[in-house]
C-alpha cells in the first residue's frame, strides 16, 4: 500500500507540478506570425485571468494537454507544408481543444469547427459517408487554405486570425485598411476578444508542447487508397478496429471509400512516427518565410496541329508530342481511341492500371521526353508530380530525380521544380511567395457561423490533365468546344454568389461546379461570370 501511495506521489510531482508549479505570466510583447504585439496592462490582466482559468484544474488540463501534444506534431507538419505560421496551431486548441466530433450551438464540427458549407469552399468531403471536419489532416489543411485566401486581403495575420471567427467580409468591415501590412499592433482592452482569446491559448500551452505527454502515446499516420474499410486496415495494422474509430471519426460508417487517398490515424506506444523529409528545410527569411515571388511561364501545354480534330489520333502535338483528347473515362476506350495499347498509353503518360481517364484532357500517345521545353515550375497548391510531369511532356521519374521528390506530400506552394537540370545533392530547393489573385467578390462568412466567401476573378483558362487521384484539389481541363448542348443551363454570377451557395440552388454539388467551369481551387469567381450547369 505504501508502495502505491508514494508511487502516485511520485508520479504527481514528475507530471503535474511542473504544469501548475507556476502558471505562465502574460508577457507586455508578444510576437505573433511575425507581429509584434505591445499589450497595455488592462489588455495583460485581460489575457491573464484566461491564462489562469486553463490551468485551474490540475486533472482537466493534463487530459487536453496529453490530447494537444497526440495532434500537434500532424497539425504544424500540415501549416507547415500550406505556408501558414506555426503560431496559427494554437488556434486549434481555442476552436474545439482537439476534440474531433466536437460540435457548437452554431453546428460547426471538428477540429477546427467549420460549418458544412465552408469546409466544401476548401475542398473537404462532407456527405453521409465521409466528414472530413473531423479528419486532424484534412481539416487542418482546409483551415490553413481558408486562412491563406483571407491573409491575401487583410495582408496581416493577426486580423486574419480574427476573419477566422468574423468572417472576411465582416473583418474587412471592422478593420478597414487599418492594420495592412503592419508588423505591429497595440492590443488594448478594447482590442476584439477572438484575439485576445487566441493568445491566451498561445500563452497557456506554448510552454508545454512535446514534453508533458504523460502516456507515452504518438499518433501515427498511414494512407489509404479505398474502397476499404476501418476493419481491414486494422488487421492490416495490427490495432482493433474500435481503436480506429476511436481516432477516424470521420468515416462515419467505417468504409473508405476509392474517389481519393485518405489518411488513417492510429496509436502506437513509445514509437515516434516518421517525418516527412523536407519538414525540417529551412526557408530563406523575409518576413513570409519565402523568397520574392515570381510566376510560371504561360503558355504550357503547348499545343500544335489540328486542334479541331483532337479527338482522333496523330492530330494534335502536346508540347512537340503526339497526343489526343480523350471522350472517355477508362483506360481501354482511350486506348482504341488512340490506335495504341493500354501499356503504351499508359507507358506514354505515367498511368497505373487503376487511374481513371478524365475526359476533355489531353493525353500523350508517344513516351514524354526526360527534359521540358522550359527551365523550372513553380509549384502551385494542389499540384502532384503527375500533374506538373503532363503539363511540361517531361518523364514522371526525370523531374522526380532531378528534384529528389519522390512523394506528392512533399511538394510544398512555391517550390521552385527544375525541368531541365538537377538540384544538386545538398542543394536546397528554392522555394518562393506565390503571387496573391485580384481582390474577391466578398461575402460575410467563418467557418462557424456565417456562409462561405468566393471571389472577383474569373478563373483563368488551364490546360493541365487533372491529376485523377486528387479529391479535393480538382486542376482546371482544357474543353475542346466552346458550344454547351442543349441540356445545359447558365447562372450569372451576382455579389454575394458562392459555389456552396449556387450548387444549393441547383441542387449539384460543389466539386460538379468546379470540374464543369475549370474553377481551380480557390474557387475564384467574378460578378457577371456565366458558370454552366449541366443537368
Amino acid at each position: 500500500m505504501k508502495k502505491t501511495v508514494i508511487a502516485s506521489i511520485l508520479f504527481f510531482i514528475t507530471i503535474y507540478l511542473p504544469v501548475f508549479g507556476q502558471v505562465p505570466q502574460v508577457p507586455r510583447v508578444i510576437d505573433f506570425a511575425g507581429i509584434t504585439l505591445k499589450l497595455n496592462e488592462a489588455a495583460r490582466k485581460d489575457i491573464q485571468a484566461d491564462v489562469d482559468a486553463q490551468y485551474r484544474s490540475a486533472s482537466h488540463f493534463q487530459v487536453k494537454l496529453d490530447r494537444v501534444n497526440l495532434y500537434m506534431p500532424i497539425i504544424e507538419r500540415v501549416l507547415r507544408e500550406e505556408g501558414v505560421p506555426d503560431d496559427f496551431k494554437f488556434l486549434a486548441i481555442q476552436e474545439s481543444s482537439l476534440i474531433s466530433d466536437a460540435v457548437s450551438t452554431s453546428n460547426a464540427v471538428g477540429f477546427w469547427q467549420f460549418k458544412k458549407g465552408t469546409a466544401e469552399e476548401v475542398f473537404m468531403r462532407v456527405d453521409n459517408e465521409v466528414d472530413e471536419r473531423k479528419s486532424i489532416v484534412s481539416s487542418t489543411r482546409g483551415a490553413a487554405k481558408y486562412l491563406k485566401k483571407h491573409q491575401r486581403y487583410m495582408e496581416n495575420w493577426a486580423t486574419t486570425l480574427v476573419s477566422y471567427q468574423m468572417g472576411l467580409g465582416g473583418a474587412r468591415s471592422y478593420y478597414k485598411d487599418k492594420y495592412k501590412g503592419h508588423r505591429s499592433m497595440d492590443i488594448d482592452r478594447n482590442t476584439y476578444w477572438y484575439l485576445k482569446k487566441f493568445l491566451a491559448h498561445k500563452i497557456a500551452y506554448q510552454g508545454q508542447l512535446g514534453k508533458m505527454v504523460s502516456n507515452g502515446n504518438y499518433l501515427h499516420e498511414y494512407h489509404v487508397k479505398g474502397p476499404s474499410n476501418l476493419k481491414s486496415v486494422a488487421k492490416t495494422l495490427g490495432v482493433s478496429e474500435n481503436h480506429l474509430k476511436e481516432y477516424n471519426k470521420w468515416s462515419l460508417k467505417g468504409s473508405i471509400p476509392g474517389d481519393r487517398t485518405y489518411t488513417v490515424t492510429y496509436i502506437l506506444n513509445g514509437i515516434v512516427p516518421e517525418r516527412p523529409l523536407l519538414a525540417n528545410n529551412p526557408l530563406p527569411s523575409n518576413g513570409s518565410g519565402l523568397l520574392p515571388g515570381r510566376s510560371n511561364v504561360k503558355g504550357f501545354p503547348k499545343i500544335t496541329g489540328n486542334s479541331g480534330n483532337s479527338k482522333q489520333a496523330n492530330q494534335i502535338k502536346i508540347n512537340g508530342i503526339k497526343g489526343i483528347v480523350a471522350i472517355s473515362n477508362n483506360q481501354s476506350q482511350l486506348a482504341i481511341q488512340a490506335g495504341i495499347s493500354e501499356g503504351k498509353l499508359r507507358r506514354a503518360n505515367d498511368l497505373k492500371p487503376s487511374d481513371p481517364i478524365q475526359p476533355g484532357a489531353y493525353y500523350y500517345t508517344k513516351n514524354k521526353k526526360s527534359k521540358a521545353k522550359t527551365p523550372e515550375h513553380i509549384v502551385q497548391p494542389g499540384e502532384t508530380l503527375w500533374s506538373i510531369s503532363q503539363l511540361y511532356g517531361i518523364r514522371k521519374h526525370s523531374l522526380m530525380a532531378k528534384n529528389r521528390i519522390y512523394k506528392d506530400e512533399q511538394l510544398l506552394p512555391g517550390m521552385v521544380l527544375r525541368l531541365r537540370k538537377y538540384y544538386k545533392k545538398n542543394e536546397t530547393i528554392e522555394r518562393v511567395k506565390l503571387s496573391p489573385p485580384p481582390v474577391q467578390v466578398v461575402s460575410n462568412q467563418a467557418p462557424a457561423q456565417q456562409k462561405p466567401t468566393t471571389s472577383s476573378q474569373p478563373p483563368a483558362p488551364v490546360t493541365q490533365p487533372v491529376p485523377a487521384k486528387k479529391y479535393e484539389s480538382p486542376k482546371p481541363q482544357p474543353q475542346p468546344t466552346s458550344e454547351l448542348p442543349p441540356s445545359y443551363k447558365e447562372h450569372l454570377v451576382k455579389p454575394g454568389d458562392t459555389l456552396y451557395s449556387i450548387s444549393r440552388n441547383y441542387g449539384v454539388t460543389v466539386q460538379e461546379l468546379r470540374n464543369w467551369n475549370n474553377i481551380g481551387e480557390d474557387n475564384l469567381l467574378s460578378v457577371g461570370q456565366k458558370l454552366e450547369i449541366r443537368k
